[in-house]
């Protein structure tokens, strides 16, 4: 029997605990991590007891260059054939009051650390899967959401681009993004936003990102308003759309 691996970071709360648990449905074994063991643990014993999978926990800071390093190196005797790079956090507020440490610490995790992991992972798998969490906010620069939509953005570049280079070169490795709106997840606390805002539940988020990586869609955008929504944007000039996401952002606070 060929064990099937996935490797999912940021997997303690929010989109990657509920693609952890899409994917254990699926009877995939699951590498999970994050900086949080204790959460960590706890799914493990959820996921094993309800699924019969070989769960293993892996506790890694995503901002620290050796971690990214350390974890490539302990799921090489696995050989995941999904690796979904989902750690990452955001921050709201204007650029000149946001602590300039903060900003540095989420460009660590949601490009550096990405980024080693994206690249370690290309270079060895052989067939699979590689889905990167972007943002709808990749599409558009975001006052007031200034430096964690500009990550964004470089994580759906580079992903797209990728991509193209690894079908272009007859490689079976997929480089997918996943493009959600707001979702319900511990994001809104940590990016300083309204806790109460509306999104859609990390469950279906999980669920249309796990179709997308079955399919390998290149761009995996979860709910028809947003692909609307994207869609609508290509014909509206900055100086129409700038105002109106500035209020939107500034109404999260």
């Amino acid at each position: 029997m060929i064990l099937l691996y996935a490797l999912i970071t940021g997997a303690s709360s929010g989109i990657g605990k509920a693609i952890a648990m899409e994917l254990a449905q699926k009877k995939y074994n699951l590498i999970l991590a994050a900086r949080r063991e204790k959460e960590l643990q706890d799914l493990k014993q959820t996921l094993e007891s309800a699924y019969g999978i070989t769960v293993i926990v892996k506790p890694a800071d995503l901002s620290i260059e050796a971690d990214c390093h350390a974890l490539f190196a302990a799921c090489t005797e696995y050989h995941p054939e999904i690796v979904v790079n989902n750690a990452g956090f955001g921050l709201i507020g204007a650029f000149r009051e946001r602590k300039l440490e903060d900003e540095l610490q989420m460009i660590r995790v949601n490009i550096i650390g990405l980024h080693i992991l994206t690249k370690l992972f290309a270079q060895s798998m052989t067939d699979g899967v590689i889905l990167n969490v972007a943002s709808i906010a990749a599409f558009l620069p975001s006052p007031y959401l200034a430096s964690y939509a500009a990550t964004k953005a470089y994580v759906y570049s580079f992903s797209r681009a990728v991509n193209y280079e690894m079908k272009s070169t007859g490689s079976k490795v997929r480089v997918l993004s996943l493009c959600p709106g707001p979702v319900i997840t511990e994001f809104a606390k940590v990016a300083g936003a309204d806790p109460f805002m509306h999104g859609m539940s990390a469950e279906r988020c999980a669920k249309i990102a796990v179709r997308g990586i079955m399919k390998k869609r290149e761009v995996i955008i979860p709910g028809f308003a947003l692909k609307l929504g994207r869609f609508l944007l290509r014909f509206l000039p900055l100086s129409l759309i700038f105002p109106i996401a500035a209020s939107y952002q500034k109404r999260k606070k």
